[in-house]
Parts: structure tokens; C-alpha cells; sequence
């Protein structure tokens, strides 16, 4: 009986976090963080089973993410880094997606930054625009590059 019950409990969890991670993708520390309540072995058990399967793989979200990111807004690489951490991706795979992609960041970074001097250059002045771009956390090469090509 107690057997059965577990088993029930445990197909139950399973299906909740399976909803939560298919609605949108989901990072294995968002999902620890929203399944908090069920501590112990049936969520690891839970996450590790998910994982197996690649429903869960912060490599992966790490990859879609940035691309989404390349796509659609203008951040520097210091803030796409920044947005990765606060969804509890591990530093190391951060770390290492960086320096895998480095040429490809470097040049989203600049077409970023010069996107942001296009659309300021009117309304700012030349230092204005380049503390801007340095507390968005631009290098001061990219800054350079994007100055110069104005």
C-alpha cells in the first residue's frame, strides 16, 4: 500500500515539473527553486530522470538563450553573462560557452554597441555616450570600434 502511494506521489511530481519545464524552458536551478516545498530524493530523483532525457540541460538553455538574446536586444557580453547567472546557471558552463564563442560574442558586442551610438549620437555627446556604453558594461575596445564607425 505505502509502496503504491510513492509511486503515485512520485508520477505526480514528475508531471508537474515535466508541465513546468515543457511550458518554457527551464534551467535545473528554476526548478529546484519552484519545486522547494518537495525536498528530499523524489525531486532529485525527479530532475535527474528529466535531465536524462534533455528535458532539462543548462547547456542547451544557455546556447538558446544567448541566441534569443543575439536576436532580439543590444547588450554587451558583461550583461548577456549577467542575465545567464541570475537564472542560476553555473559559472563554469557560463565560463566556458564564453570563451568556446568568443569571436561571435565580440562581434554581436560591437554591431550592439553601435546600434546604441546610432540611436544616441543625436541626443548625447561623444563622452555622454561613452560612460553610457561603459556602465552598460561595454569594453572600451568595442566602445572604441563603435565610436569609430559613426
Amino acid at each position: 500500500m505505502k509502496i503504491t502511494q510513492e509511486i503515485e506521489e512520485y508520477d505526480n511530481l514528475k508531471t508537474k515539473v515535466l508541465k513546468y519545464v515543457l511550458y518554457k524552458k527551464r534551467t535545473e536551478q528554476e526548478v529546484r527553486q519552484k519545486f522547494a516545498e518537495n525536498t528530499g530524493n523524489m525531486l532529485e530523483d525527479v530532475i535527474e530522470y528529466l535531465k536524462q532525457e534533455k528535458y532539462i540541460d543548462d547547456t542547451n538553455y544557455i546556447e538558446r538563450s544567448v541566441d534569443e538574446y543575439i536576436a532580439l536586444k543590444n547588450l554587451s557580453i558583461k550583461e548577456l553573462t549577467y542575465k545567464l547567472y541570475t537564472k542560476g546557471l553555473s559559472k563554469n558552463l557560463i565560463d566556458d560557452y564564453v570563451l568556446k564563442n568568443k569571436e561571435k560574442l565580440l562581434e554581436y558586442e560591437i554591431s550592439s554597441a553601435t546600434n546604441i551610438v546610432n540611436k544616441k549620437n543625436n541626443s548625447m555627446d561623444e563622452l555622454e555616450l561613452k560612460q553610457f556604453l561603459m556602465k552598460k558594461g561595454y569594453m572600451s575596445e568595442t566602445i572604441d570600434i563603435a565610436m569609430g564607425n559613426i
